[in-house]
């Protein structure tokens, strides 16, 4: 891949080019034909996700569509590694899932890794990842998901999951995982059989499986794709986003492990708008003078790019905002101050809804329908009497 960029699973450096990256992934665009077919499916008007080609690229979404269409339906299936707090950039992908359960009206299963990070994390410890997969729980819950489609479990609790992985884990010979996921002699073997549990949830359904997430998770799914029809299972699709920059510019993505470029979901409104005065990249001229003479640069700003992934729902007062900006007549701290505004706001509703989400929890895990119908798989016979 070329040097001024790289993606793996693990980490994400420099100005990515998405198209590049599709050859290299070896994926396909996400299609004007495919979008069309999902609003006409759905019969309603797309996201800003897709309008905007957040989501950019896909594995099969041409089949999803297909059985959708033909009546055998489909299925969701996304997680989250319980490693710290939650940003911004993790909860975006999750308001395009829940708009593909809203309306598709399929199940959503959700995967909370809490083994996962233990294992991977060296200085976490269970307990650590057990406390933070609750906490993340409550961000995903606050987006809106439907209770009774919608099936979150920890791998730590919902042990049916080993069950799962352990004909997944018969079809993945060492050199294969340490291709994809990069093991070496020092990699617990804990960390090398943790491929087969991530790819449990695929199976959850004789239905094929569509899994939306950000590019870089892509690899973990290769793995699956190769095996699955010998199993009686169908490869998993995919659609891809592309990724949340963090404050300080468009390269990379927006991380946990430095504060000072992400929004966290817990922030404290005030606290949140003081960090984006400080520390957002503007495209703006280096005085307000030159600015309004030369114009700014929305293409190399984070503020602009922020309004565009989700701050800003209205295509025509995007572009307006665009041209605004390109003319001069938008300075940068009018800019910033609206984008303030607006992920105040977000926060707020966010953590209000957060809030709620505590009363809520039992049921997403333990019974609402599909969680119930999950559980019931998994209890020997004489304990149901």
């Amino acid at each position: 891949m070329d040097d001024e960029f790289k993606v793996t699973p693990w980490d994400v450096e420099g100005m990515v080019d998405y198209a590049k990256l599709i050859e290299e992934f070896g994926t396909s665009p996400l299609t004007d034909e495919l979008l069309e077919k999902t609003a006409r499916l759905t019969k309603s008007e797309l996201p800003i996700f897709f309008r905007r080609r957040f989501f950019f690229s896909h594995r099969d979404y041409d089949k999803v569509l297909a059985d959708y269409e033909s009546g055998r339906g489909f299925f969701l299936y996304t997680g989250r590694g319980p490693s710290g707090p939650m940003h911004i950039g993790h909860i975006i992908p999750f308001f395009a899932t829940k708009w593909l359960q809203e309306k598709f009206g399929v199940n959503l299963y959700v995967q909370i890794t809490d083994d996962e990070k233990f294992l991977f994390k060296e200085k976490l410890t269970f307990d650590d990842t057990k406390r933070w997969a609750y906490d993340n729980i409550l961000d995903i819950i606050a987006v809106g998901f439907d209770p009774d489609k919608t099936f979150i479990f920890q791998d730590s609790e919902f042990t049916k999951i080993y069950e799962m992985a352990i004909p997944i884990a018969k079809k993945i010979n060492y050199s294969m995982a340490r291709a994809v996921f990069g093991f070496t002699d020092q990699s617990k073997i804990g960390m090398i059989f943790y491929p087969a549990i991530q790819a449990a949830p695929t199976f959850f359904e004789k239905k094929r499986c569509l899994i939306p997430a950000a590019i870089d998770q892509d690899p973990y799914w290769r793995l699956q794709r190769d095996f699955a029809e010998s199993l009686g299972y169908y490869k998993t699709a995919a659609i891809h986003s592309k990724f949340v920059p963090g404050l300080m510019g468009l390269e990379g993505k927006m991380s946990a492990s430095k504060p000072e470029t992400a929004i966290y979901l817990t922030d404290d409104p005030e606290e949140a708008g003081k960090k984006i005065w400080k520390y957002a990249l503007t495209g703006g001229r280096a005085t307000a003078k030159e600015q309004r003479e030369k114009g700014g640069n929305p293409e190399k700003c984070v503020v602009f790019k922020w309004f565009e992934i989700f701050f800003e729902p209205d295509d025509k007062k995007l572009m307006e905002r665009y041209h605004a900006c390109k003319s001069g007549e938008l300075l940068c701290g009018q800019c910033k101050r609206e984008l303030i505004e607006r992920v105040q706001a977000f926060l707020k509703e966010h953590q209000k809804k957060r809030k709620e989400a505590e009363k809520k929890v039992e049921k997403f895990k333990y019974t609402g329908e599909l969680a119930r119908e999950q559980w019931d798989k998994s209890i020997p016979e004489p304990l149901k009497k």
